[in-house]
């Protein structure tokens, strides 16, 4: 198997004779099961899993949302669907998703700091919850609210004037294009007010990818501790108040899996400090790469090996344009390789030092560099972990014309 120590999560895969399994499952058989490579494979129950965990380790009053931008596959949504108490979506196409998926209008928050008109007026229309980005934003949706005869629901969508330390991608704290600036608040709702409009809640996103238990529990305090202010500051009774979520899952080596126990004893302590005004307020918490990150696989086939001075490339049928973020080019200041395995070859101890690349042409197509490996053939099976998040819908598919991936969840 390829050195644990030189990668994130190894120790928790399944596998039987050296070869892996999901959902107890050979990879062999999936992939002839799908039809051919590359491909994305999702397993169901460790989706279900997550969420029973965080169920666990959260307040019960705590209200889970999925946020469809980390993984909008139909099925996945729809499974997920029956576990999670409402949906999160950022265009009207994630919104249709969402609404097919089963879950009701009234557990969709849509948010995104450039609504179409098209998308305002068929998010109200649907009767989902239109997280207001701007002042202008609130005019346009108390106009198609008119025109349509329905009343919108809407929350306001805050930039607050923290941020998740430590996040990998910063959402508050400074000048930005989402949500409306904190001490611009009072004002917005005095806005919807004066539109005969009501504002259900707030939702604060300060940041996201972070492992950092102390850091997710002190922005969730600012969060919460803003909302309550703002309430009482402007005589308003909210329904609901999303505080994010920003929860990480481990990519690289030396990276530990996030203390979920900590996060969920630091809400606890919260919601007892805060017992009378949160008596009527629901507490919602946002999460997307947590829920399916760790659930999902890249498979792509060795195709080549080829040795062109001093390395050795192993080459195979999907790259970056199906997985962009493993590539290094989503977000990644200097290239780390995500957890790589030889899916048919668990057992073998490494024997090479491998860079893997994909089919592109351009250097950037980079699956993993400098990977230990036991020795490789054609037709092996190489798959990159933690794929669950941010990997077909969030790549460049069309790129060079390539096949798109087909994915299954199992």
């Amino acid at each position: 198997m390829t050195n644990p120590a030189t990668h994130a999560r190894l120790d928790t895969i399944a596998h039987d004779a050296g070869t892996l399994h999901i959902a107890s499952t050979p990879l062999p058989r999936l992939v002839e099961m799908v039809g051919r490579t590359p491909c994305y494979i999702y397993d169901r129950d460790a989706i279900t899993q997550r969420v029973a965990a965080l169920r666990a380790a959260l307040p019960a009053q705590v209200k889970l949302h999925y946020a469809i931008k980390a993984n909008p596959m139909p099925a996945l949504v729809a499974h997920l669907g029956q576990l999670v108490d409402g949906f999160d979506v950022a265009s009207q196409h994630e919104m249709l998703v969402a609404l097919s998926a089963g879950m009701s209008a009234a557990s969709i928050s849509f948010a995104g700091p450039a609504k179409r008109d098209a998308e305002v007026r068929a998010a109200v229309a649907a009767g989902v919850c239109l997280n207001v980005e701007s002042e202008l934003e609130i005019e346009r949706i108390a106009r198609h609210g008119a025109e349509l005869g329905v009343a919108p629901r809407i929350a306001l969508r805050v930039n607050p004037e923290f941020q998740l330390k430590g996040a990998g991608m910063k959402m508050g704290g400074g000048a930005s294009p989402f949500g409306i600036d904190a001490e611009r608040v009072p004002a917005a709702l005095a806005q919807l007010s004066s539109l005969g409009l009501r504002c259900a809640g707030l939702h604060l996103y300060c940041g996201s990818q972070n492992l950092n238990a102390a850091a997710i529990v002190e922005a969730n305090r600012l969060s919460l501790e803003f909302a309550l202010k703002i309430a009482q500051d402007c005589a308003t009774r909210f329904e609901f108040i999303n505080i994010g979520g920003g929860y990480g899952i481990p990519y690289f080596a030396g990276e530990r899996a996030l203390d979920l126990e900590a996060v969920g004893a630091g809400l606890a302590q919260l919601f007892q400090r805060h017992a009378a005004a949160l008596e009527d307020l629901q507490v919602i918490v946002e999460l997307g790469r947590y829920l399916v990150g760790e659930a999902g696989y890249y498979v792509t086939r060795v195709v080549d090996i080829k040795k062109s001075q001093d390395k050795l490339f192993v080459m195979v049928d999907g790259g970056l344009h199906h997985h962009l973020a493993n590539s290094g080019n989503f977000g990644q200041v200097l290239r780390k390789n995500y957890p790589v395995v030889i899916g048919n070859k668990l057992a073998d101890e490494p024997a090479l030092v491998v860079t893997i690349a994909g089919p592109l042409c351009t250097p950037l197509d980079i699956v993993a560099d400098k990977l230990p490996v036991p020795s490789l053939a054609v037709g092996d099976l190489v798959v990159v972990l933690q794929s669950g998040a941010y990997g077909y819908s969030a790549s460049p598919l069309l790129f060079l014309g390539h096949p798109a991936p087909p994915e299954i969840l199992v």
